[in-house]
């Protein structure tokens, strides 16, 4: 009974005290009116400063409960987004240090099996080492997907350059990345959005374009980052709504740029190949420096 009053008595009382002090009020106020009502008596002074403290506490309620669940939309793509990539690195992190290190331990545990086993048994050991080999190969490579590590150690330009020479190895599809400047000094929130952008744009290209050449070109502009990104596949019509039209992709990459207060542009047509050009503006943290960097010769 102390605990509970000592938790009431404190300030600013938290939302479920507020709750239930409201709600006793109301219950106090109610009954009291139902008695004078039954009696037939005056309505006392104490009850109606009860009915008015009641009727002021539903309306604090009210209001606070109205600011709770109000919020704007650019707040709530930056928190998915959030929220998006904390789970990419909690499961690239699991993927990585449990699963890779289990099927590490099965390979070396296959490994000294094979050398043990007798001649005939020997070629199925060898299929189980590398089926093994290629699993742990997998669970590597979509651990880099889901958190691209290289970006704080190599650098964007470095990350990219690596993200499309495994993705795009065992492909027809001639490509380039253009990088005429320096690319050092790049915020990690800018950097890991180009890079996710890249990254979904390749994805798309390769399960729907069809495409033959593509080209990224990432430059700095006094005005931000541009990243360009061209491909001569077969095109499709971009959706004025892409989350509504199903196109999951693309809103995703709006997004993003959306939430850095950058620009997205989608320019395609069917048969007419595609080119996606986005801006990320300079923080201004950032905007003398980046100015300042020197084009490298």
């Amino acid at each position: 009974m102390y605990a509970s009053l000592k938790s009431l008595a404190t300030w600013p009382p938290s939302r479920e005290n507020a709750r239930r002090f409201t709600l006793s009020l109301c219950a106090c106020s109610t009954l009291g009116s139902l008695l004078v009502y039954c009696l037939s008596i005056p309505l006392p002074l104490g009850l109606m400063i009860l009915n008015i403290a009641a009727l002021s506490c539903v309306g604090v309620q009210y209001r606070l409960s109205r600011k709770s669940i109000k919020f704007q939309p650019q707040e709530l793509a930056d928190r998915l987004l959030e929220v998006q990539e904390n789970e990419r690195h909690r499961l690239s992190r699991e993927l990585h240090d449990d699963i890779g290190q289990l099927l590490t331990a099965a390979k070396l545990q296959s490994a000294w099996l094979k050398r043990r086993m007798p001649e005939e048994l020997q070629g199925q050991c060898a299929v189980l080492c590398d089926t093994l080999e290629e699993t742990l190969t997998k669970v590597r490579d979509v651990s880099a997907i889901l958190n691209p590590r290289q970006l704080t150690s190599l650098g964007l330009e470095a990350s990219l350059r690596a993200h499309l020479l495994k993705t795009l190895a065992n492909t027809s599809v001639h490509w380039s990345l253009e990088c005429h400047q320096r690319l050092t000094g790049i915020p990690e929130e800018m950097a890991v959005a180009a890079f996710r952008i890249t990254q979904e744009a390749v994805t798309n290209m390769l399960r729907h374009a069809n495409a033959q050449n593509l080209v990224v070109c990432v430059q700095r502009l006094p005005q931000g980052l541009s990243l360009s990104i061209r491909d001569d596949g077969q095109g499709f019509a971009p959706a004025t709504d892409p989350g509504r039209e199903g196109q999951r992709g693309m809103a995703g990459m709006s997004e993003r740029i959306t939430q850095l207060g950058g620009t997205l542009s989608v320019t395609s047509e069917p048969g007419q190949g595609t080119q996606i050009e986005a801006l990320f503006p300079w923080a201004p943290r950032a905007l003398e420096r980046a100015s300042t960097n020197k084009v490298m010769h």
